[in-house]
């Protein structure tokens, strides 16, 4: 499949008729060619006709970019270097949102088409009717031989690509050879999302390491298909380290069995509210855009309403169940996100005698959500998508709730297992003994995501966050030797420091916020105050103009906000909350006026597991921030912080 409308040796498309070339592009258009749109590939055309000239190499126009759903206006292969045109034909300036999109698409094409890994890259922004008589080429502080944006107005064009040619160095590039190269992208979850959405597989949006992403979806495909065919109902566990691809896996089986006519619908749940809306409004106004590129008239309102139908909060659903206690649901697959997070019986029973108004339930939320599937008639099949470590709050039933419940409420459903639910980090316990005794048991090591794919920069992240947090001091220093060069983790005492950091790593529209602990109410002297209400769907999806965007700096998200998220860099303010002292962890909540031992072992698994949470947030770098104290605050005591910062020196982290 290719992935550009039109391309061709630079030689030949510059002696091609503009109506020929404009035809092939309308041609291969996946909608319809609106004017504006034929007008601007005929400027391109007729402009680049007139420099390209004297070049060799090849050009390509409307070159694919699926991670990002969107596609590159021309891209140029000539001699040793790689050029990424932009054109806002029309445009008397260089607005921010379009350098930021000419960054993308370098950065896009430099970290995941393997074929440009090792060449320059020069993203150049077209302003057709700016005022420029100068530009710059200027490299970044990354290193990675990815020019900074070049804002020039196409009179300028045929100079600046003489002045990067004369700048590049290294190898004649074969366009042949580069067109082949394998795009292999790490997209976020969000962006994940909007993909399949709209209709691109696993397999265009993610890199080859992620291969048993599409083994997995592929495996529980086969399960629904046999349920749906056999008349039988069955529930699949899927494992994954932090960062693996269980919410991609659980939405690529949501969107490929959505087919009403053929009686199978499913379902994507979250008992996960910000993720649920980030998601839900991240769909929502993708298309609505796309929409509105096409000419249509769209409402808002009317597209959130398609998308609810897709993901629901997981905690919506049930309601809808207890209207009508024997009525199937609409849905004979469900796909629940963060399993191991469901409620146990008390934590439910309480809940729907405080909100509900229903007393004596006696159901745990993992028994009454398989019930709930149990009325239909002939078949049905739920995937329990189960991360390791990550239960993060009071009443969570971690995985043995829903064995459990199967052994005692469920015989009759078929049960297919990862082999690796028995790692401890699963907490499954007992329940799985008992489940050797299950008649329709079904081991499937398909079912587990062993590579974490959040920071393709470092695959032993999770790995290293999990030495850390269990002080294995050794073991975690050879992790960190082993992603330095690719992944920065750096230390410092100073927060303007930390953002300063942020603000030069990143580059084109990577994300970086702030992120702390939900019980670090002890940072209101930085300007962090964990109980100040924010909104998640503007922190996640607002640009950097935005002063609730992450981008700003100013508001702070803490593990309830961003797990099952994700951005690009992270800072991670370190409170006492979760202090290194005598070689362990200790675990203190504040309460009144000063901070009180936490001494039930469950609460201090939830707070290990919240910085375990934002410690494998970041997909390409962290910076951490362990505060001074204050020797004339009591609440923040410099013994309160020293020791976490001197544990974290250890282990190798550069210094700011």
């Amino acid at each position: 499949m290719k992935r550009h409308y039109y391309s061709d040796i630079i030689s030949s498309f510059c002696i091609t008729p503009a109506q020929q070339i404009l035809g092939e592009l309308s041609l291969n258009n996946e909608f319809s060619s609106e004017k504006t749109q034929t007008d601007s590939w005929l400027f391109q055309i007729e402009l680049l006709q007139k420099i390209l000239d004297e070049f060799e190499g090849s050009i390509f126009f409307e070159y694919s970019i699926p991670r990002m759903g969107k596609r590159i206006d021309v891209v140029l292969v000539i001699n040793n270097a790689i050029f990424i045109l932009e054109f806002k034909v029309g445009e008397k300036a260089f607005p921010q949102y379009a350098i930021d999109q000419v960054w993308d698409y370098a950065l896009d094409l430099k970290n995941f088409h393997e074929t440009s890994h090792n060449h320059l890259i020069a993203p150049v922004l077209i302003s057709t009717e700016a005022k420029c008589s100068l530009f710059e080429i200027s490299t970044t502080a990354h290193n990675d031989n990815t020019l900074n944006p070049i804002r020039i107005n196409g009179q300028l064009l045929k100079d600046v690509l003489h002045s990067v040619l004369a700048f590049a160095d290294g190898e004649k590039i074969s366009a042949e050879d580069w067109v082949k190269g394998k795009y292999s992208p790490t997209p976020t979850i969000i962006e994940a999302a909007m993909a399949l959405y709209n209709g691109h597989t696993v397999t265009d949006i993610t890199r080859r390491e992620a291969e048993n992403l599409s083994t997995t979806t592929n495996t529980i495909s086969k399960i629904i298909k046999t349920a749906k065919e056999n008349q039988i109902k069955a529930i699949c566990f899927v494992t994954g380290v932090p960062g693996a691809g269980k919410t991609l896996v659980g939405l690529d089986v949501s969107t490929k069995h959505f087919n009403k006519d053929e009686n199978v619908t499913s379902v994507f749940l979250s008992g996960n509210g910000p993720l649920v809306a980030i998601l839900r409004e991240a769909l929502t106004r993708d298309k609505v855009r796309r929409e509105k590129e096409q000419g249509k008239k769209v409402k808002k309102g009317e597209v959130m309403s398609e998308v609810k139908l897709f993901i629901q909060n997981v905690h919506h659903f049930r309601d809808e169940c207890l209207i009508d206690m024997k009525a199937a649901p609409f849905d004979h697959v469900a796909i629940f996100d963060e399993a191991q997070r469901a409620w146990n019986l008390e934590q439910t029973s309480n809940f729907m005698r405080r909100k509900k108004n229903v007393s004596n339930f006696s159901f745990s939320e993992p028994e009454f959500l398989i019930s709930c599937l149990d009325r239909h008639e002939d078949w049905a099949v739920i995937v329990c998508l189960v991360g390791g470590g990550q239960e993060i709050n009071t009443g969570e039933a971690g995985i043995s709730e829903w064995i459990t419940s199967l052994n005692r409420s469920f015989p009759n459903w078929h049960v297919y297992v990862s082999n690796r639910l028995t790692d401890s980090e699963y907490a499954a316990g007992h329940a799985l003994e008992i489940l050797k005794d299950h008649e329709n048991v079904f081991w499937k090591p398909e079912l587990h995501l062993s590579v974490s794919l959040r920071s393709y920069r470092a695959e032993h992240l999770s790995a290293l966050v999990k030495n850390i947090l269990d002080i294995n001091k050794e073991e975690a220093q050879k992790l960190y030797d082993q992603i330095r060069n690719n992944y920065p983790i750096v230390l410092t005492r100073d927060l303007q420091k930390a953002k300063q950091w942020l603000k030069q790593q990143a580059r084109g529209s990577e994300r970086f916020g702030i992120v702390v602990s939900s019980q670090a109410q002890r940072l209101k002297p930085h300007a962090i105050d964990v109980k100040s209400p924010m909104d998640p769907i503007h922190w996640f999806l607002d640009g950097k103009e935005d002063v609730r965007s992450s981008y700003y700096l100013e508001d702070v998200a803490t593990e309830f906000h961003v797990q099952g998220l994700e951005l690009d860099w992270t800072c991670i303010t370190w409170d006492a909350d979760f202090r290194f002292s005598n070689n362990n962890w200790g675990f203190f909540s504040f309460v009144g006026d000063k901070w009180h031992n936490i001494r039930k072992e469950q609460r201090q698994k939830y707070l290990k597991n919240s910085y375990r949470v934002l410690l494998t947030r970041a997909r390409q770098g962290m910076i951490i921030v362990v505060p001074e104290g204050d020797l004339s605050d009591p609440t923040r005591s410099p013994n309160f912080y020293n020791e976490t910062y001197e544990y974290l020196k250890e282990i190798g982290f550069q210094i700011v």
